[in-house]
């Protein structure tokens, strides 16, 4: 059941963007960024607050790059949300997640709102099969050939990349479950929501499959933007706005045509953590139900089954 919300301002519906950082550059992004606001749409950019010390397997930018680092200050200053995707692109332990948190608060006045675990980091947390229970679970591990089985250990505290009492202290939203439908709220009508089984996270939240141009753009169609409308809903978009948005000559023209298409719509355009705030007020406060944890689990898994397993 897609639950009736009444967004601000007598807008139709929601609209947002989470921006994982993965090879994130000026060169890459700073024209999107400059559409994006040009258009009015604000969204949420993630960072990486700190340098790594190895070798990325997915690199770019950190905000110890100088010029970066005054580009994306600039963009929290135009109303752009800068969310946060772990300390910097590789496994980082305690000490380390704990000083790119820090780090974080000192760049941009707090600490993150919002962040996504970033692929493959150790300190991701309730991540891979901890993110489901059951029978769920072992479907994921069957599905993953458990590639993912107990790898991320940020909620266990023995770990020496446990943080979880940080993530509860310092960050307010977590992202978990991605699905192929713009409709975000058709698949998480009960987001932002705790999970007592994980009780290290405070909230969390679902987005909307989009990871590279040509996902995003198959997501966001002329069609699909209306039934969004046409439902009320709220999509908040996960991608990585460095994977194709830019190409030699200019931005992506279908992904040029389809946001300007949709910024004429009726929609509230903000950042991520305004709009979780807006649905956690709205929904004064949920804490899921087994059956429900259950139920978006299998929604999740039917999508991977389609998309393939992440």
């Amino acid at each position: 059941m897609i639950p009736t919300i009444k967004w601000p301002g007598g807008k139709s519906f929601a609209f947002t963007i989470f921006d994982d950082t993965d090879l994130s550059t000026v060169a890459n992004t700073q024209a999107i960024y400059s559409f994006l606001y040009d258009l009015g749409l604000l969204t949420t950019k993630s960072v990486w607050p700190t340098r790594g010390r190895d070798i990325p397997r997915i690199g770019g930018a950190t905000c110890e790059d100088y010029d970066y680092l005054a580009w994306v200050e600039s963009l929290q200053a135009r109303g752009f949300e800068i969310g946060y995707h772990c300390a910097t692109y590789h496994s980082s332990r305690r000490n380390e997640t704990a000083r790119g948190l820090d780090r974080f608060k000192g760049l941009f006045g707090q600490y993150p709102s919002t962040m996504a675990n970033h692929t493959g980091c150790q300190e991701s947390i309730y991540w891979g099969s901890a993110r489901l229970q059951g029978a769920n679970r072992l479907i994921y591990n069957l599905l993953t050939r458990y590639r993912h089985h107990q790898r991320y250990l940020g909620h266990v505290q023995q770990s020496e990349f446990f943080w979880g009492d940080l993530c509860r202290e310092r960050v307010r939203y977590v992202r978990n479950f991605v699905y192929a439908d713009i409709n975000t709220l058709r698949n998480c009508p009960i987001m932002p929501y705790h999970d007592p089984e994980r009780p290290f996270v405070n909230y969390w939240f679902a987005s909307s499959e989009g990871p590279n141009c040509d996902a995003f753009n198959k997501c966001v169609s002329e069609k699909n933007q209306d039934r969004l409308e046409s439902e009320g809903g709220a999509c908040i978009m996960y991608t990585h706005l460095a994977c194709g948005f830019q190409e030699q000559y200019g931005l992506n023209k279908r992904f040029r045509s389809l946001m300007g298409r949709l910024s004429k719509m009726n929609g509230w355009f903000v950042p991520v953590e305004r709009l979780l705030d807006y649905l956690l007020e709205a929904h004064n406060y949920h804490e899921i139900t087994s059956s429900q944890r259950a139920r978006i689990e299998r929604r999740w898994l039917r999508d991977k089954m389609i998309v393939g397993p992440s």
